[in-house]
């Protein structure tokens, strides 16, 4: 890829730019080849201009903690945007607004010490709050869609926008923002609670998360969406591929739809379990499961 170096002039001038930036140090799988570009932009504002001055044949991927993703050893291409100092977070009468960059566990004790209910799940979501939205993400039977009013983003010509939530066509793991956009805040709307309440459903959440998943270990979180009516952890635990291993990666012993890093696992091993749990159910079950991960330069 030929460009020239003043867009890269100005784009440093708004955060931090770095090239060739290994990948493995920024996921929580600890895996992933270089990054052409890395620029952690220091504001909402900086993302905006660095936005509109990245040349449209650069590819664009957002970094919040990195978790939900895996980068094959490859590498991207492109200008990764790590979103992690945007992260101003306030609200008052059940009204909240957090920046992409604010850790939805950071956003769930907030809304515990005000009393506000509905958020208790995100304590146990390993991202922030703008993958969290991108993706609909959930667990133990809340979604961010249940409290989102309005979404900030940012689109590719350095554009900003303020989107009604229900305009989103949000479903299970499905958030549909305008092609190209990146998620720059968010805006909840809370439920009126006990503040103990909040926070001892806050607290069994966590507990039932941390007794059921391999915390202690690098993982990306869900590996696969669950199929209507089942649970993809089930279906790979039936399949005989519950602590299955390849190189330095092993399907949990503690949870089948969690894939771990030993300590020297590649992204390709990852893959690898991947493709190999996905055509195992197939065959067994007739399931095709898809993966809740997102994957970055590979595919399955």
């Amino acid at each position: 890829m030929t460009v020239t170096a003043a867009w890269q002039d100005e784009i440093a001038a708004l955060g931090r730019l770095l090239a060739d930036e290994p990948m493995a140090r920024h996921t929580t799988l600890g895996v992933g080849g270089l990054a052409r570009w890395y620029f952690s932009p220091a504001d909402g504002d900086s993302l905006a201009m660095a936005m509109a001055a990245i040349p449209q044949e650069v590819p664009i991927l957002p970094l919040g903690r990195g978790s939900n993703l895996l980068i094959a050893d490859e590498g991207f291409d492109g200008m990764v945007l790590d979103l992690g100092r945007l992260n101003h977070l306030d609200g008052q009468d059940r009204c909240l607004r957090a920046e992409a960059g604010v850790r939805m566990s950071k956003l769930a004790s907030f809304c515990a010490a005000q009393g506000w209910a509905g958020a208790e799940f995100m304590a146990t979501v390993p991202g922030d709050v703008g993958g969290g939205v991108a993706m609909n993400a959930g667990a133990f039977g809340q979604q961010v869609s249940d409290t989102l009013r309005l979404v900030e983003v940012v689109h590719r010509d350095g554009r900003t926008q303020s989107i009604d939530a229900s305009t989103l066509d949000m479903s299970y793991r499905q958030c549909r923002l305008p092609h190209g956009s990146l998620v720059m805040a968010a805006h909840f709307e809370l439920r009126q609670d006990e503040a103990e309440d909040v926070r001892g459903r806050t607290r069994e959440i966590r507990e039932k998360r941390s007794a059921s998943q391999p915390l202690a270990q690098a993982n990306c979180g869900s590996v696969f969406k669950n199929p209507p009516g089942q649970h993809a952890a089930a279906l790979i635990e039936r399949a005989g591929l519950k602590g299955l291993r390849h190189g330095g990666a092993r399907i949990s012993d503690v949870h089948a739809n969690f894939i771990v890093n030993d300590g020297n696992a590649r992204a390709s091993d990852v893959l690898a379990l991947i493709r190999r749990s996905q055509d195992e159910v197939a065959t067994r079950f007739s399931v095709r499961l898809e993966p809740e991960v997102r994957i970055i330069g590979g595919s399955a």
